[in-house]
């Protein structure tokens, strides 16, 4: 936020820049900067929060299938229920699932009464009598035991430890009969009870497997459908809180130009002589920190273009805020450049000429012509600014 940042100079020198002599009115200004900048904090954690929402949505963002409800996005909150309606839905929806799947269950259930109905069902009816048929090496050679008693108590459990659907209690009824075929011998009655069976159960199976599949597809549709729907809700509601965040960021704006119109007012007159310093003092910025002062004139005057090949900065033209703003900037940057030449024995890296014994590399040429280029920009910036402050500053002849 460039006002805020100007409202902190502005604030923060204003022992240097204004004309105030009450401390209690600075404190207060002081302390509305420090209460702008907490609630500014918290705007941004929410714009985090929902820019977070929306990368995480673009990396697991279903995709929509052939029943899914196009919406667009100006009839959003039209069309799109509150998330609190989706989950209601979502609720009612699953216990309209879990009915259709009882049904196939029971339907399910027939079958398993044809089969233990079978003259040959009874061995597998109870868990096998290992130690009363002294089978010692039993669990050595079968993983998971199951019989036709134990996959009905599953069926008819009601603490939601049953069968969710109907192909785990298939899976069950196959393993009864593999089971038995895997332990017994082929040529043993036991181990052709189960081969019988198990053939008669995977034809009655087929019967019912269409109706099976095409709830497993319904079910696979709604969930689809299901999520992006509560996704578009989501969506809805971090975009009304879009809108208020940046309502609130207007509400902020607004606040810190008050806030700084009423610095600004306060602020003493910059001297001929003090402008004239200024002028000269920009013309010994590096590159980089001369571009940064025009961005700081540019912030205060749209229509100057700080980016230009030929720039003509008026210093008198220049607000009082401004002109401080860049007193400042000018002063920090100068030392800084001073400490670096320090550092560096004198040689600053924007103006150390380039040596390399190969004058023929091209990558030299173009650092050696891009160097020059700004500092002859640098020059010509310079020079126009330091014509500006001469031009104004000489008194008119009677």
């Amino acid at each position: 936020m460039d006002q805020m940042d100007a409202l902190v100079f502005d604030v923060e020198n204003i022992g240097t820049v204004s004309n105030y002599s009450n401390g209690e009115e600075v404190e207060g200004f002081k302390r509305q900067v420090d209460d702008i900048f907490l609630k500014v904090n918290k705007l941004e954690q929410r714009v985090t929060e929902i820019e977070q929402f929306y990368l995480t949505t673009n990396k697991t963002q279903p995709k929509a299938s052939k029943s899914t409800i196009t919406v667009k996005d100006k009839d959003k909150d039209k069309h799109i229920p509150s998330i609190k309606k989706q989950q209601q839905d979502a609720t009612r929806r699953e216990a309209v699932a879990a009915k259709r799947m009882q049904e196939l269950m029971r339907q399910f259930g027939t079958i398993l009464r044809q089969l233990t109905q079978h003259k040959w069902a009874w061995p597998f009816m109870q868990p096998v009598d290992v130690e009363g048929l002294g089978l010692h090496d039993y669990y050595e050679v079968i993983d998971k035991p199951m019989d036709f008693s134990t996959i009905k108590n599953q069926m008819e459990a009601k603490d939601g430890t049953g069968y969710k659907d109907v192909r785990q209690i298939c899976a069950d009824v196959r393993l009864i009969f593999k089971n038995a075929m895997k332990y017994n011998d082929e040529r043993s009655n036991v181990h052709e009870m189960a081969k019988t069976l198990l053939a008669k159960f995977e034809e009655k199976w087929l019967q019912l497997l269409p109706k099976v599949a095409e709830e497993e597809e319904r079910r696979k549709a709604e969930e689809t459908e299901a999520q992006l729907n509560m996704q578009l809700a989501q969506e809805a509601v971090h975009a009304k809180l879009t809108r208020d965040i940046s309502n609130e960021l207007y509400e902020v704006d607004m606040h810190l130009e008050d806030l700084r119109e009423m610095v600004v007012q306060k602020c003493r007159k910059m001297s001929t002589e003090e402008k004239r310093k200024l002028g000269a003092a920009l013309t010994r910025l590096s590159p980089e920190d001369l571009s940064k002062a025009l961005e700081i004139v540019a912030q205060s005057n749209p229509g100057f273009q700080a980016t230009g090949e030929e720039v003509d900065l008026d210093i008198d033209a220049q607000s009082e805020s401004t002109l401080w703003r860049l007193k400042i900037f000018v002063k920090d940057a100068l030392e800084v450049q001073g400490k670096s030449l320090a550092s560096d024995g004198g040689n600053n890296s924007n103006t150390k000429p380039i040596s390399n014994n190969n004058n023929n590399d091209p990558s030299n040429n173009n650092h050696t012509n891009n160097n020059n280029s700004n500092n002859k920009r640098k020059r010509e910036i310079g020079d126009a600014i330091a014509k500006t402050v001469k031009k104004k500053g000489k008194k008119p002849t009677s």
